[in-house]
């Protein structure tokens, strides 16, 4: 049996792994970032999370083959470097180098939504799939693309930014500088801003009650009011839904997956989101009337991926 350790670097945490040839993830190991204190106490964290996992574990070092990192931004995979992470205030580090150099083992690099696809393509809600998207919506909308069984990541590393392409010409403004991409209005930050909206134009909603009483708008508060009957929350899910699936039904358009997969806290509403998100879908896709259209499926490995498919980066 061989062994290799799947790093998934977040603005917040640092999770690391160790995965076996079955895709099996034999530990979890997650620590804070502290990305404000700078690059090398970032590095210190990647070591301590990576010794911690295989500690766990009773493998030896030695039987590590080679270790994987998921980092979000753009990365030079041949060169080990991170050329920009905007959230970890990143730009042309080493970090390949770097964590060679303490564990004398093979490092690749890769984009943190990538890995994320690759895990669920190799062993989670894609499997079996030849070619596969996993969008994840969360602060922004984090999108890995898998084509004849590999990660694409286009000729400049920096392919796959879905959630940069424009749904609402002259729409809100996006952090990346466009105005109208598609993860400022399908994001969990986007559906927020929606809510919040609503509330202070039709404050007479169980959406304000809902906010007064926990203290705070979450991605969850429109659906749990639209479940009581709430208009203005029905509204808002509408619209949201609206939103997605124009930038799911553009994917599909582009790529025409197997299977695309969406990830993210959103997606625990379950039935409630994707019954009409694959209704209005459906109208929406060129392909309607082929006998073999792309399947729409929540993501089944949640934060595991990351760690499993920049694991497997190695032995691939």
């Amino acid at each position: 049996m061989n062994y290799y350790i799947g790093v998934d670097i977040g603005g917040t945490n640092i999770k690391a792994g160790v995965v076996d040839d079955g895709y099996n993830l034999l530990s979890s190991v997650s620590v804070k970032t502290n990305s404000v204190n700078g690059y090398e106490s970032v590095v210190k964290a990647i070591y301590e999370a990576i010794e911690k996992a295989v500690a766990q574990t009773g493998v030896a070092m030695d039987d590590i083959k080679s270790i994987g990192v998921g980092c979000p931004g753009t990365m030079d995979s041949e060169n080990g470097v991170v050329l920009y992470a905007n959230n970890l205030h990143w730009e042309n580090v080493p970090l390949a180098k770097d964590i060679e150099k303490k564990f004398g083992k093979n490092v690749i690099l890769e984009n943190d939504a990538n890995v994320a696809a690759y895990g669920e393509f190799l062993a989670g809600a894609a499997k079996g799939a030849t070619n596969s998207v996993v969008l994840t919506l969360g602060t922004g909308v984090g999108a890995g693309i898998i084509i004849n069984g590999s990660i694409y990541s286009g000729s400049n590393n920096a392919g796959g930014e879905i959630g940069h392409t424009v749904i609402e010409v002259d729409g809100c403004q996006c952090t990346c500088g466009r105005r109208g991409c598609f993860e400022t209005y399908a994001s969990a930050t986007g559906l927020i801003r929606m809510t919040k909206e609503m509330i202070e134009e039709r404050p007479q909603t169980k959406m304000r009650e809902m906010v007064e009483r926990d203290g705070k708008i979450s991605a969850r508060t429109s659906f749990n009011a639209a479940k009581l009957g709430d208009p203005e929350a029905i509204e808002v899910v509408e619209k949201y839904i609206k939103y997605l699936a124009a930038g799911i039904a553009n994917v599909i358009n582009v790529f025409q997956p197997d299977i695309l997969c969406i990830g993210g806290g959103v997606c625990n509403e379950g039935d409630n989101l994707l019954i009409p998100l694959k209704k209005q879908i459906a109208q929406q896709i060129y392909s309607k009337n082929s006998a073999k259209n792309t399947e729409i499926v929540i993501c089944s490995l949640g934060n595991k991926a990351g760690m499993i498919g920049s694991a497997m980066l190695g032995r691939k």
